[in-house]
């Protein structure tokens, strides 16, 4: 039987991105998102619960990410989930981790181009295309690739 690993989640970032880079150049980001659900209870009351996911980018993808999301923002994040397994310095025994490597990203809520999310007049992500081939945010500009919003389409190829 085959596997399965893909996680969607849309919150708002709990701390600003750190930025590293690995010996090799390539970027490491990590962030926190918090997750809000709002349930019903069992006494017939409105809920909510928050639940805090770590998330880490790699390369092009996560260093566009931190240009544009700082704390509080809104993001949507696809990935899947990666478990992490380490034996503790201190002799406390065997640690791990679960959390998320996020594969591409989008822009969400309202604001356009000052308020950093979809809405305004561009009516599209300037995240991660969801397309098969490649990812926006990776490409850096040129060659079709991300280009920012600069490279929005033009009023005049709209169809309506």
């Amino acid at each position: 039987m085959g596997s399965f690993n893909k996680v969607l989640l849309m919150g708002n970032l709990t701390r600003d991105p750190e930025t590293r880079f690995t010996q090799g150049g390539m970027a490491v980001v990590n962030f926190g998102l918090a997750v809000n659900e709002k349930f019903q209870g069992s006494d017939g009351q409105n809920q909510e619960r928050t639940t805090f996911v770590d998330v880490t980018m790699f390369g092009k993808r996560g260093e566009a990410f931190a240009r544009f999301h700082t704390k509080g923002k809104s993001a949507f994040v696809e990935g899947k989930l990666r478990l992490d397994t380490w034996e503790d310095k201190n002799g406390g025994g065997k640690r791990s981790k679960l959390y998320v490597v996020g594969d591409s990203w989008e822009f969400v809520g309202g604001g356009g181009r000052d308020g950093g999310g979809q809405g305004g007049d561009d009516g599209g992500s300037w995240g991660a295309s969801r397309s098969g081939g490649g990812d926006r945010a990776e490409s850096g500009g040129g060659g079709g690739g991300w280009g920012g919003p600069e490279a929005e389409t033009e009023f005049t190829d709209t169809p309506f």
